[in-house]
């Protein structure tokens, strides 16, 4: 048989349980025909490459990205840093900066709630620096922001406008009165209120910055967990990559998603997901996916806890409970739909897995929803084997495993919710272990320089859950030691298996993608140094030597 491309002694990483390894491959029409030793070679004609025993792993599988959250975030200005210690430093350095600047329509300022020295920061304070234009101030981890009364009265916000979630999308009163602070997806219209005048150029010149990023780390394919309160930039967003899917420039196949963060909007969003997936529907541009956001994050207090937060004594909140998330199960069981969910706190997960079993015991046979939770800080003993049990798929983002702060967050995470949680977070090995389906994600939000979107980062943190002075990361997100518990890290056959074949069967393309074996998508990475015996301490710094999709060499 003539084949396009014919690789010899090389050493091949497969992620093919029935042929873990091989030394040699052959390509035809953007598949593979051949994986085995050199000898099956000999039916194949063609020009053939000696590697020279060079490495070569399928392309990586993104499992939890947000492209439209980045694109988002590519034109919005997060705002001035304000590095205080208390918020009369931060009021007068915020003040100081807009009496130097004036005649600004908005000033943005990104600020810590820690800098606020345990004071609360209301639009009445910003009002007395900034009167005359609209004042935003993000919070750090952007899940919440303060803003002004000049904002309020734009977004048409009043003290009788109800929270979107209860406990986790709100605006904080003080007396029936809004104070200006809103958390979750309360608070992101007021940040991306320009977006929507995006236009397609920009749309396009952002989504390349982001291919070009993901050739350069070999990156087959991705799950896009969506844009929160903004399907309509969403679907202009996967408009734009559908369009370049047609004219041949697509190299990434893109799993995309409707995004549900409130009940009330639950039957638009089952409409939506079912319009997006008629519409997308191009090669390597589909949408099969609802994606809900059911809690927030442990930082803010807004992730959705078993046993409260010793700070607050407070649980925080889901934006579902099990039965409606059954519901919703039953719904996307009937269309043929996936489901895909925003997990942080234990009893986010734990809500997941209930409406999962109930809607199981209703359908019996005829379940077969993929069910994804993505992120999972925090999971109580009780629920760790239930996953497996339940065939839900458990997502973890493996460059926050060691602890996410930088400095010391074994000493950090003790004050939100008390030494033994803290100290058994991320527990992906135990998942692992359990039987469960574990895939790897970088879950980030900024383009940036695209440092943290690095596979081969996270892969060096999931094995080690420390930052140090060899990470390929920023020296202030250096932490002291490695995270506990130890017994959470994972070597480098799991971390590949979870950004190959895993994230495959998570995306629902196994069939094509995830693995080297003959008849899949020609999609593999070359690397100059052997990944599996290469040092974890550094291994933030490999990147594929050449990229293959489909068989066509594209780096």
């Amino acid at each position: 048989m003539k084949a396009d491309k014919i690789i010899k002694n090389a050493k091949i990483f497969t992620a093919d349980k029935n042929r873990p390894q091989a030394t040699a491959l052959a390509v035809k029409d953007g598949k593979f025909v051949y994986v085995g030793d050199e000898a099956g070679l000999s039916a194949y004609e063609g020009e053939v490459t000696d590697l020279g025993g060079k490495f070569i792993m399928p392309g990586i599988i993104d499992s939890h990205v947000h492209v439209t959250t980045g694109v988002g975030f590519e034109y919005t200005d997060l705002g001035v840093p304000v590095m205080c210690d208390t918020k009369k430093d931060c009021l007068d350095f915020m003040a100081d900066y807009i009496a130097k600047n004036p005649g600004l329509e908005r000033y943005r300022f990104m600020m810590e709630r820690t800098c606020l020295g345990g004071e609360e920061l209301t639009k009445e304070d910003l009002d007395a620096i900034c009167p005359d234009a609209e004042m935003l101030v993000l919070e750090g981890e952007v899940h919440s922001n303060w803003v002004n009364s000049k904002i309020l009265a734009a977004h048409g916000l009043t003290d009788e406008t109800p929270d979107p979630v209860p406990g986790l999308a709100y605006f904080v009163r003080k007396d029936g009165h809004l104070t200006g602070n809103s958390f979750e997806t309360a608070s992101w219209p007021m940040l991306f209120d320009g977006i929507s005048q995006l236009t397609d150029e920009q749309i396009k010149t952002a989504v390349l910055r982001w291919l070009d990023s993901s050739i350069a780390y070999g990156v087959s394919a991705v799950f896009d967990a969506g844009f929160p309160e903004h399907n309509g930039v969403n679907e202009r967003i996967y408009a734009c990559l559908q369009e370049l899917d047609r004219q041949g420039k697509l190299p990434v196949y893109v799993d995309g998603c409707y995004v549900l963060t409130q009940p009330r909007k639950m039957k638009e969003a089952l409409e939506g997901v079912k319009r997006f997936r008629e519409k997308f529907n191009t090669e390597h541009m589909k949408v099969h996916t609802l994606k809900i956001f059911m809690d927030g994050t442990l930082k803010i207090e807004t992730a959705a806890m078993v046993t409260p937060y010793v700070d607050t004594g407070l649980t925080g909140a889901t934006a579902f409970d099990a039965e409606q998330v059954s519901e919703i199960l039953k719904e996307l069981n009937e269309a043929g739909l996936d489901l895909h969910v925003h997990t942080v706190g234990e009893a986010s997960s734990r809500v997941v897995l209930d409406g999962v079993e109930m809607a199981r015991k209703e359908l019996g046979d005829r379940f077969r929803v993929k069910v994804t939770c993505a992120h999972l800080w925090v999971q109580d003993d009780a629920d760790l084997e239930r996953f497996a049990k339940l065939g839900v798929i458990a997502n973890f983002t493996p460059w926050w495993h060691s602890g996410n702060v930088g400095g010391n967050p074994i000493a950090y995470w003790p004050t939100f919710i008390g030494e033994k949680r803290a100290h058994s977070m991320f527990r992906c090995k135990t998942m692992w272990d359990s039987g469960a389906l574990v895939t790897w994600s970088s879950d980030e939000v900024f383009y940036g320089d695209f440092k943290n979107w690095s596979p081969y980062l996270a892969m060096e943190i999931g094995m080690t859950r420390w930052i140090n002075e060899k990470t390929r990361f920023e020296e202030a997100s250096r932490t002291v030691a490695a995270f506990p518990p130890g017994s959470e890290k994972m070597n480098i056959e799991e971390m590949m298996l979870g950004y190959t074949i895993n994230g495959a069967k998570q995306l629902g393309v196994e069939a094509a993608k995830g693995s080297i074996t003959p008849g899949k998508d020609a999609d593999f990475l070359v690397f100059d140094k052997d990944l599996l015996t290469a040092e974890q301490e550094g291994f933030s710094y490999n990147m594929p030597a050449e990229v293959y999709f489909e068989g066509k060499k594209i780096n």
